[in-house]
Formats: C-alpha cells, sequence, structure tokens
C-alpha cells in the first residue's frame, strides 16, 4: 500500500517552492561580488534626497554593483529602503551588494579636511569652499549677510566677518550644504571665544564680543609673529583708552576691497567706515576672522606703555611709548629698506 501523501501536489512546490527560489536568487545576488576594477577604491557621492533607484543608478554607472533590480528587493528586505545615507564613500572594488547597503545604511562616509587660515577674510573663505566644491560662492556670501541667518546665530553684525573659525574642518560631500558649514564654523568661533573667556577669568577688557573679535582681526593682520601678537593689542588697546585713532593700516586696505600694492596718501586719506587714520574708534566690524591666539591677545593683552609700533623686517617690530621715539625707529629702520 503506497505511503500517503508521497506524491506532493503541485500546488504545494509552488506555494514554497517559488519563495525558496526567490530567496535563493536574491541571496546569491546579495553575497556576489561588484564588476572587477583596477582602482584602489571606487569613491562615490551620494547626493541628498535620492531615491533608491537613483542610488542604484548612481552605484552602477560607478562600476560599484551590477545594474540589477535586486538591489532594490535587497534594501528593502534589509529594512534599509529609506536609511541609506547622503554622503562621499569609497568603496572597496568587488564589493558585494549587502556591503554596500549596509555601509550606506551606517552612513560610513569619507570625510575630507578644509583648512581655513587664521586672518583669512569672509570673501576668501567663500572662495576657498567654493574652489573645492563644498559651496556655491554666491549662495554662501549671501547667507553670510542674510539678517536671519546672523539672528539664528546670536550674531548682531551686519555679516559673518570675523565669526568665520579659521581652522580645519572634515567635510563629507553631498552631506553639508553651505547653512549647515557656516553653523559649523560659527559653532568652532564660539566654542574658542567662550574657552578664552572662561580661562580669562577676571582680567576681561571692557568690550564687547564684537569689539573684541574686530580688534583681533586687526592684531591678527598686523603681525604674523606669535610673539608680537598681545604687544600689538596692548598697542591698539592703550591707543582706544587715550582717545587715540588706532591708524592701522589693514584696516583702510578692507575698507578700499583690499587695494594691492603700498597705500598712497590718497588712499590713507580715503573716508571709508574703516579708515582708522580718519575715524575715532574701532571700524563698524572685523576685517578678517581671526585665530585662537589673536583672540587670546586681546582679552589677555601685555601690560605695556607702548602706543607706537614699526615694523624692523619682514618678521618683527619694533614699539615705542612716545612719538619721538617712534619717529627715531621710523628713520632707524626705513633706511635699511
Amino acid at each position: 500500500m503506497p505511503f500517503i501523501g508521497s506524491r506532493v501536489p503541485v500546488w504545494l512546490l509552488l506555494i514554497f517552492g517559488i519563495p525558496v527560489l526567490w530567496l535563493l536568487w536574491l541571496g546569491a545576488y546579495a553575497i556576489s561580488p561588484g564588476p572587477p576594477s583596477s582602482a584602489k577604491q571606487i569613491e562615490v557621492v551620494i547626493p541628498s534626497n535620492m531615491s533608491l533607484s537613483a542610488i542604484r543608478k548612481i552605484l552602477a554607472e560607478n562600476k560599484v554593483i551590477d545594474d540589477d533590480p535586486r538591489f532594490a528587493m535587497l534594501a528593502m528586505l534589509a529594512g534599509a529602503a529609506t536609511k541609506l545615507r547622503a554622503g562621499e564613500y569609497a568603496f572597496e572594488p568587488g564589493s558585494k551588494p549587502l556591503e554596500v547597503i549596509d555601509l550606506l545604511k551606517k552612513g560610513k562616509v569619507l570625510y575630507r579636511p578644509v583648512t581655513i587660515p587664521e586672518g583669512t577674510e569672509m570673501a576668501m573663505v567663500a572662495e576657498i569652499l567654493a574652489a573645492e566644491g563644498w559651496v556655491n560662492l554666491q549662495r554662501f556670501l549671501d547667507l553670510a549677510r542674510d539678517p536671519e541667518m546672523l539672528e539664528s546665530l546670536g550674531i548682531h553684525a551686519e555679516s559673518l566677518e570675523g565669526y568665520l573659525f579659521p581652522d580645519t574642518f572634515y567635510l563629507s560631500r553631498g552631506q553639508q550644504n553651505e547653512a549647515e558649514i557656516i553653523r559649523m564654523m560659527v559653532h568652532k568661533h564660539f566654542q574658542v571665544y567662550n574657552d578664552i573667556v572662561q580661562n580669562a577669568g577676571d582680567s576681561l577688557p571692557a568690550v564687547s564680543h564684537h569689539e573684541i573679535i574686530t580688534l583681533a582681526s586687526i592684531v591678527e593682520k598686523e603681525t604674523g609673529n606669535p610673539e608680537e601678537r598681545s604687544l600689538v593689542a596692548s598697542v591698539f588697546l592703550n591707543r582706544l583708552a587715550r582717545g587715540m585713532r588706532l591708524q592701522a593700516d589693514p584696516t583702510v586696505r578692507y575698507g578700499l576691497q583690499n587695494a594691492p600694492g603700498p597705500l598712497t596718501q590718497n588712499e590713507l586719506k580715503n573716508p571709508t567706515p574703516y579708515n582708522t587714520y580718519i575715524i575715532s574708534g574701532l571700524p563698524p566690524g572685523p576685517i578678517s576672522n581671526p585665530g585662537r591666539a589673536s583672540i587670546e591677545a586681546v582679552i589677555s593683552p601685555a601690560q605695556t606703555d607702548y602706543l607706537y609700533f614699526v615694523a624692523k623686517d619682514g618678521v618683527s617690530h619694533y614699539f615705542s611709548s612716545s612719538l619721538e621715539e617712534h619717529n627715531r625707529a621710523i628713520l632707524k629702520y626705513r633706511k635699511r629698506k
């Protein structure tokens, strides 16, 4: 007598067999290496707000995966269909689709360093970032002058000049837009500024945050010698305390949109808001983005009675307490040139 059920009905095979075959078909794809490549790594940018099909197309065009509909199926089965993150990625050639999905889901993006030197002006910050493809230059500058953006950052000024902290930032393509990069730089400014203020204790000068940054930006432009920053700061603070004009050439240049070459007598007499040979006190705002050392120099300046300084060479200055001594120094050091 034949065993009951020894002959499996066709419908039963269809119910259980087809899904098994489908899983085997999908599983084989999941662990199959991607296209071969001679490159050590394949760098790909996944822009934000990309659909799953668009991501698959980008990966296939860059030879990370084969162009196969099973990629979307696998992403959905892995619960990652809506969790693949934007950014720049570095894939090893021959990566398996499941590995690619896991990397995108975890957001293991490639970060690249971007360095903004100390004393860089806002317009040049925009140019550095735009040259490397991180921002649209005009959009960045428009945001840096946008009243709503400034208010959201807690800055009471006409622009972000002085508040875009010069440092090395690590960015990933496709992740940060202009506003996010600005917020990152301003956040760093406040982080550094608050740390300096906290360390200074009760020795803070009786000036506002904006005035400190404005003066620090002038110190930054006046000397590249780290040992002189606190001396230069003391000169300007002493002059301000006595009601003397700062007479700082870098402010004149800034007001003239960085006129090239030595300043002429006509340029020194040009009545811009930044001409500290004409105006009293500080200019309306910073003339560059100062680094930590220049901010520290203004907050904790050297205790001197200096009122003047003149360049001795390309590195250092001679400091004087009286106009007579200053004039003698000018004669002495300019004869050497």
